[in-house]
């Protein structure tokens, strides 16, 4: 009986391997940190994965050496084919990207990539390829690169111990990416299109329930506005947005807004006609903007127009003297408008903007006009 029982046992054991392949989930240790860093530009989130070496005592020691090889190697461990670096330790360093951008000036889908590098001694290949689960770079495939890039290393940097991907230079629609090792850096640059993105979010969102909303429809269309772009939409959203069916108000922001994407496409005369409707509505506060922005877009003499109905709708008070002050200074009438600005210093309603003010005074008693 017993020689019956021991197959199964036997069988038992020699499924334990496959059985149990599934490694357990422990605590990193301090070899080769696995690290992570994202940014969001604009509209587009960026996310890298690496693993982080240290320099651990090899200073000059690490670039052009098995640690960090120069071009293309055969890494072996079953890996025959000539491989770049993997641009960190052990598994795939990774790169996603949630919209299409550019790297160092050329079209990148988004998605996520494998990122490898061809170091040189005085330049880089950046390689973004399509298989983003491999190993390193031991079995790499130039036949799934997605792009590739050139940039120069910056060498002599202070030493830093662990490799780090770091952002650096970040504006509205770029930012530009950095490798620190060792006593090198090797940089790059990301760009989105910020008007194409924001727009086609905007777009989506619109289509649905906030599609009735008049305060996310005003919002939309003075984005546009604002960014010069996409104006004959942002028209369709600001008459919406005004619509009394949909609870919208003709305030002053809505009617500036629509005033100013009828100029935008040309229509002038029904612009200025709204936008006396809107000055007709507007606080004392709203015309001093609108001032100030007909100042920004060199509408010098339109601006000082504004400032003008101010004073004559609201009267001696300190916003429309600072708008006198400031639209008679863009029209060269230095005089009236340091006038104007003494008018203005005993109104202020605080110390910052009666700092402001005194600054305009000494400004124009100078001789030298407001800065805009």
């Amino acid at each position: 009986m017993k020689q019956f029982l021991l197959l199964p046992v036997l069988l038992f054991c020699s499924l334990l391997p496959q059985a149990f392949s599934q490694q357990l989930s422990m605590p990193a240790g301090a070899g080769n940190l696995k690290c992570m860093a994202g940014r969001r530009v604009g509209m587009t989130d960026i996310e890298i994965r690496w693993n982080a070496p240290g320099v651990k005592g090899r200073e000059g020691k690490i670039w052009g050496t098995p640690v960090a090889h120069y071009g293309m190697e055969v890494l072996g461990y079953g890996s025959n084919d000539p491989s770049p670096w993997r641009a960190g330790a052990d598994e795939n360093t990774t790169i996603y990207f949630s919209t299409d951008v550019k790297v160092q000036g050329k079209s990148l889908p988004a998605g996520k990539y494998g990122f490898h590098i061809i170091l040189a001694p005085d330049s880089c290949t950046l390689i973004f390829s399509k298989n983003s689960d491999a190993w390193g770079s031991y079995f790499y495939n130039p036949t799934l690169d997605a792009l590739r890039v050139s940039t120069r290393q910056l060498k002599g940097q202070p030493l830093q111990e662990r490799l780090e991907y770091k952002f650096l230079n970040h504006s509205a629609s770029s930012i530009d990416i950095a490798l620190d090792w060792e006593n090198w850096r090797i940089p790059f640059t990301i760009e989105t299109d910020l008007n194409a993105l924001t727009v086609a979010s905007l777009r989506r969102e619109l289509s649905s329930g906030l599609g009735f909303d008049p305060p996310s429809l005003q919002t939309a269309a003075n984005w546009c506005l604002s960014n010069n772009t996409n104006f004959e939409e942002a028209l369709t959203w600001i008459e919406r947005a005004t619509d009394p069916t949909l609870g919208g108000v003709k305030s002053f922001t809505a009617l500036s807004t629509k005033a100013g994407l009828l100029q935008k496409l040309g229509k002038n005369a029904e612009a200025d006609k709204i936008m006396q409707t809107a000055l007709d509505n507007a606080s004392v506060l709203e015309m001093h903007g609108y001032g100030r922005r007909l100042i920004a877009e060199k509408q010098y003499a339109k601006a000082l127009d504004v400032f003008r109905k101010n004073f004559d709708k609201n009267g001696d008070t300190w916003p429309v003297h600072v708008g006198l002050a400031r639209g008679y200074s863009a029209n060269g009438d230095l005089k009236k408008a340091l006038e104007h600005a003494k008018k203005a210093l005993p109104q202020a309603p605080d110390a910052v903007n009666k700092s402001s003010v005194e600054q305009m005074i000494k400004t124009l008693s100078e001789g030298k006009a407001l800065s805009q």
